[in-house]
């Protein structure tokens, strides 16, 4: 993680490097480098923890089994690719906005579209100008958001059919941070699906089977369905599905300093065959 100085490519887009096929992931919430106009009133270690922190390392096998990676380069407490652009809290900004806003639950929580919380700390001590966020919009959500439709349209086009992954992780205490009073552990993977309505059920059995052989708990739904990009890109009945990945963080990282578990590895190395099984499935459908 690093302060930008100048402007920077709001994302990394990896493409196979074997025979492509219709599988799509995404990592929206991996990138940390951090635009200059930021202006946060925190310290980078507070700002850190709304990091999908080593999720599109975790996963950097998929172009080698013919899928695409894209991954941001630009933090989420910035502005958050996964909420729609009308998901903004009115009370951030100095001024009216240019349309109306449909805040969302993550609005009230603080992690709407710009991020106004971390860790229950404000991350700023000011008003936001509506021609700063647009601007947030223009250079990295809007470009990320098209960089991912692109992909998603060119291999709907070729194959008849698109299989995206949406790829997380999540703090280990995230029915804390989501105000979700429960005694029950936090799984190691919770697989999204907004309830069934994204996903073709075999794929999201294929990849709950894999974890569960490989000795990790998984959920479904459970605390996390999904948000804007599985429910805009899942259209099941169009042969457009979409799955949303969390992985615990405490599986291989140390959450305190982010710096990688000695368990990174072999966690890479099981998502790495797991990547290959689902290319498997995705190649036998076509």
């Amino acid at each position: 993680m690093k302060f930008a100085d100048d402007s920077f490519e709001p994302y990394v887009l990896n493409l196979p490097t074997t025979e492509p096929i219709p599988l799509i992931c995404d990592s929206p919430h991996s990138g940390c480098i951090y635009p200059a106009d930021f202006q946060s009133c925190l310290a980078l270690s507070v700002l850190r923890t709304g990091e999908d922190a080593y999720v599109d390392e975790l996963w950097a096998t998929l172009p080698s089994v013919g899928a695409t990676l894209l991954a941001a380069n630009f933090p989420r407490t910035y502005i958050d690719p996964n909420r729609d652009i009308d998901d903004i809290d009115p009370n951030i900004l100095a001024e009216p906005w240019t349309t109306e806003l449909h805040p969302t639950e993550k609005s009230r929580l603080g992690h709407g579209l710009v991020w106004s919380m971390a860790r229950d700390q404000p991350i700023y001590d000011r008003k936001l100008w509506a021609a700063e966020v647009l601007n947030r919009i223009a250079t990295y959500h809007q470009p990320y958001h098209e960089a991912l439709s692109r992909q998603i349209e060119l291999a709907h086009e070729r194959f008849g059919g698109v299989w995206h992954l949406n790829l997380h992780s999540m703090p280990a205490d995230s029915y804390a941070v989501l105000q979700i009073d429960t005694d029950k552990p936090l799984a190691d993977f919770v697989l999204g699906d907004r309830d069934g309505t994204t996903c073709d059920p075999t794929l999201t059995g294929i990849i709950e089977d894999f974890l569960l052989e490989r000795g990790y708990t998984v959920a479904r739904n459970d605390p996390f369905k999904g948000v804007a990009l599985i429910a805009r890109i899942g259209r099941p009945q169009q042969n457009r599905h979409s799955l949303q990945i969390e992985v615990n963080r405490a599986l291989y990282m140390n959450e305190e300093t982010y710096e990688k578990a000695a368990s990174f590895k072999a966690l890479q190395g099981d998502l790495a065959q797991l990547s290959v099984r689902v290319a498997g499935f995705v190649k036998s459908l076509l």
